[in-house]
């Protein structure tokens, strides 16, 4: 055992410096892999080490006071390494979730510049041709039966704005989480029969036929009436956008073992394999190999439909999906049982 004081400190360093190298290398070793290890490790390295130390002072003498310090030592580990453990499996669960955090907020805010950028734009043509038309018309360029037709187109496009408007209000209140719905149970065969009777006209003018099949018992489910509804307007309106002149829509509503679902089936040319997993997102169209279909008067829709559509059922702890067919798409909602 040393006697002097640098002679202690030599022993003492001699004995715990290998222990904290090999901790050092222990810790790089799982600092990738588990913050909880890597806290064990960082308990356990003064403890272990101080214990190195206090053998090489002592020479190997176990003495009855080395006995009780070691003693000490080992409850010390004892109390501090659940407490690390502890601490370690909290502070992991805290990093995963702000890195998803962080990983949300870049997301929004990709999606907040999109949308920025396609309101610019897709406000912006609108606008000119209502401009341009009620110039004509206050300079008396057109005359006879051009007012008219100028007129109509004039409130077309003013309806085209407000639906844009009102989309955009719907979808700041779901990204804010300010929507808050009442619910109440219903009879989903009801809420299609609704969606159905407002659109029939609308595809038959596009030479579209849209049908509906419902089984005979009532399909019971507790939602909000208006926002469902909107959900599934908006998915027959994409629907009607997206299928060429002569096809069908099938809408379907019906029960399983564990939920309830209401299918859109369009006879489109279906979504690309590159644009499925951002088809619910603000304002993308996708390729122009699904481009939409205007015509007989039926707007190409606002670009959030589907975003909509997926934030109320999202609100509904629901689910939608959509998936390629043999031929053309289909899009499902589906929610809980009541």
């Amino acid at each position: 055992m040393p006697d002097d004081t640098l002679q202690l400190v030599a022993y003492a360093v001699a004995g715990s410096l290998p222990v904290v190298l090999l901790g050092i290398l222990i810790l790089r070793a799982v600092s990738e892999r588990s913050l909880t290890a890597s806290m064990a490790v960082l308990v356990l390295i003064p403890t272990l080490s101080t214990l190195a130390g206090i053998v090489a002072v002592s020479g190997l003498m176990f003495s009855r006071q080395f006995a009780r310090t070691a003693v000490v030592l080992a409850v010390v580990a004892a109390v501090t390494l659940p407490a690390a453990l502890l601490l370690g499996h909290r502070q992991a669960r805290k990093t995963v979730w702000e890195k998803q955090i962080r990983e949300q907020e870049r997301v929004a805010e990709r999606s907040r510049r999109e949308l920025v950028a396609w309101v610019s734009h897709d406000l912006r043509t609108p606008l000119a041709g209502i401009r341009a038309m009620a110039e004509a018309l206050a300079d008396r360029v057109v005359g006879g039966a051009d007012i008219t037709r100028y007129s109509e187109q004039i409130v077309r496009e003013t309806d085209r704005v407000s639906t844009m408007v009102d989309d955009l209000f719907e979808m700041s209140k779901i990204n804010a989480g300010a929507l808050h719905l009442d619910m109440e149970s219903l009879d989903l065969r009801e809420l299609v029969d609704e969606v159905y009777a407002a659109h029939r006209a609308g595809a038959a003018r596009s030479e579209i036929e849209l049908a509906v099949t419902q089984p005979g018992n009532p399909v019971i489910a507790v939602v909000n009436n208006r926002a469902l509804g909107r959900a599934l307007t908006n998915l027959v309106i994409n629907a009607i956008a997206y299928t060429p002149p002569g096809e069908r829509i099938d809408i379907t509503v019906g029960r399983g073992e564990n939920d309830i679902w209401i299918r859109v089936d369009d006879a489109g040319p279906g979504i690309a394999a590159a644009d499925m997993p951002r088809i619910f997102e603000i304002a993308y169209r996708g390729s122009t190999t699904r481009s939409p279909v205007a015509s007989a008067g039926i707007p190409t829709g606002s670009g959030m439909g589907l975003a909509i559509a997926a934030g109320l059922v999202a609100a509904h702890d629901g689910e939608i999906t959509a998936a390629n067919r043999d031929r053309g798409c289909r899009f499902e909602i589906r929610l809980p049982l009541p």
